[in-house]
């Protein structure tokens, strides 16, 4: 299959797995009492309302990238310190939920034995998917801010260690940032080496348990 071809393929999968993470962000604060995301017309399916062009075009390149974050005001919410939890979560949650839906169809497919030239192209569109995915879902949880990971800390971690956290990590996002451009734009593994330790046990984890054993 030529290049283009799995970019094509790419371009779709990359749009809905963007777009649940955000709307799932934006659905869960609003069910917790924040309208910020609906009032900004965030609570949508449109992926042209959430993405970001840099976080956006990382995921043409690896299983890695990010899009525009859902506007969230905690004060807003029924118990801010426990709901940003919730509301931060629910973005790589659903990331995972997908990817057990796409790997269920995926499974069926492969199961059936009636592969043709069209459905093993939608083969790979699954693949994409449940990889994209899982990736957006690890990447997220990373425990630097405005990424998820950072918010889900913060709401575990006491009140009065949270400071601490933040001068910590002051410069962890151009340091992540730098190592990212560092890899995709350069190819200087620099992120690949670092994260891979915990990548790689993660993906296999998730693949196994999506595809009950099989590889894709």
């Amino acid at each position: 299959m030529l290049q283009a071809q799995y970019l094509l393929i790419r371009i779709p999968a990359i749009l809905i797995a963007l777009t649940v993470h955000e709307y799932a962000h934006g659905y869960v604060a609003w069910k917790k009492g924040d309208n910020t995301a609906k009032n900004s017309g965030r609570l949508t399916f449109n992926p042209i309302a959430h993405l970001d062009i840099f976080g956006t075009l990382m995921l043409f390149f690896g299983p890695f990238g990010w899009a525009k974050p859902v506007p969230v005001n905690p004060m807003n919410l029924d118990n801010p310190k426990r709901d940003m939890i919730y509301v931060s979560a629910a973005g790589p949650l659903s990331n995972i939920i997908l990817a057990v839906l796409f790997g269920l169809v995926f499974r069926f497919l492969t199961s059936s034995g009636a592969i043709t030239s069209y459905s093993s192209l939608f083969l790979v569109f699954l693949q994409f998917c449940i990889i994209i995915n899982i990736g957006l879902s690890f990447f997220n949880l990373i425990p630097i801010p405005p990424l998820d990971g950072s918010n889900i800390l913060m709401g575990l971690l006491p009140s009065e260690r949270i400071g601490s956290y933040l001068k910590f990590i002051q410069h962890a996002p151009k340091i992540l940032l730098g190592l990212l451009v560092a890899e995709w734009m350069f190819h200087i593994p620099l992120f690949s080496t670092l994260i891979n330790p915990f990548w790689i046990p993660y993906f296999n984890f998730w693949q196994f348990i999506i595809l009950g054993g099989k590889v894709m």
